[in-house]
């Protein structure tokens, strides 16, 4: 006969309770059958675990021994059954989460994986900063489960939902002569940097803000003169104020705290960049619904 976890449960009531009846009673069961299941168990290990008497029921040395291993089992099994009831929940598990570089810079994201963690302090986030092509490719192999970014066209196998939309701003030194028709709160039209140099993100630099820029100078009725190229917004705030040109970045990379440096809010309407949360279609793990949920709301 194979010990089944039932057998192992059924000798731990006796044992605790020494009495047959009282053990029966609290496995809502009668009796003679849990009498017939312990002689079973007895028989399948080869050995007396029991002492029986019409007065009492005592331990033998065996079932001593056996008592404590069959608690350890009894545990390990409820533990295993607990850990996997809470995985399918989503609430402990791996979570693999991509972000660009200025994503953290924004109240939002910050604030919905505080808040994850909180409910779900069993869950392991794993961070990885990459620029918005590098967290579609990471997403396609399965590398990452959740992107943070900046898109563009994302291919079918993806599903994305917007989170909110960033600004555009105008980032020129705070002395440029452009800036004493804008005024301390006023607005700056694209079109009145057609003439200026232009600091912009690399095009391979996967940066999801790269294109838009360029289509709003091209509506604007002109083709930014690039005089520098960069791969990161700090680097290009950098070159802005030592006088290569100006930029257009989105509004979060104003906590970037550059001396001589000024943002200036865009007057077109569609100068927005959006930030998408980014998942495949045929995901499967709870955990990313969970995360994307509490994204969702911590951005409202």
């Amino acid at each position: 006969m194979n010990i089944e976890l039932r057998h192992l449960r059924y000798f731990v009531a006796v044992a605790d309770t020494l009495h047959f009846g009282k053990a029966a009673e609290r496995l809502g069961m009668s009796q003679p059958p849990l009498s017939q299941q312990i002689r079973q168990l007895e028989d399948a290990v080869g050995a007396r675990l029991l002492t029986r008497t019409n007065r009492r029921v005592a331990l033998t040395e065996p079932g001593r021994v056996f008592l404590q291993e069959a608690r350890e089992i009894l545990a390990h099994t409820d533990r295993a059954v607990d850990l996997a009831r809470r995985a399918q929940r989503g609430e402990l598990g791996e979570l693999r989460i991509g972000f660009t570089r200025t994503t953290p810079l924004s109240q939002h994201i910050p604030g919905a994986i505080f808040a994850f963690r909180q409910r779900f302090p069993a869950v392991h986030l794993q961070l990885e900063e990459m620029n918005s092509l590098q967290q579609v490719d990471a997403l396609l192999e399965r590398r990452l489960q959740v992107g943070i970014l900046r898109p563009g066209t994302l291919p079918t196998a993806l599903v994305s939902k917007r989170l909110f939309r960033d600004p555009l701003v105008a980032v020129m030194r705070s002395d440029h002569p452009v800036l004493k028709r804008v005024g301390a709160r006023g607005k700056l039209s694209v079109k009145a940097l057609a003439h200026e140099p232009f600091v912009v993100f690399a095009r391979n630099a996967g940066a999801g803000v790269h294109e838009h820029v360029m289509t709003l100078c091209r509506e604007a009725g002109f083709a930014p003169r690039i005089s520098q190229e960069a791969r990161e917004a700090s680097t290009i705030i950098g070159l802005v104020a030592a006088g290569f040109g100006v930029t257009i970045l989105p509004q979060s990379c104003d906590h970037f705290h550059v001396e001589g440096v000024r943002y200036v809010p865009l007057a077109e309407a569609n100068a927005m960049s959006e930030i998408h949360v980014a998942y495949r279609e045929d995901e499967r793990s709870p955990l990313v619904p969970r995360f994307v949920q509490l994204l969702t709301v911590v951005k409202g």
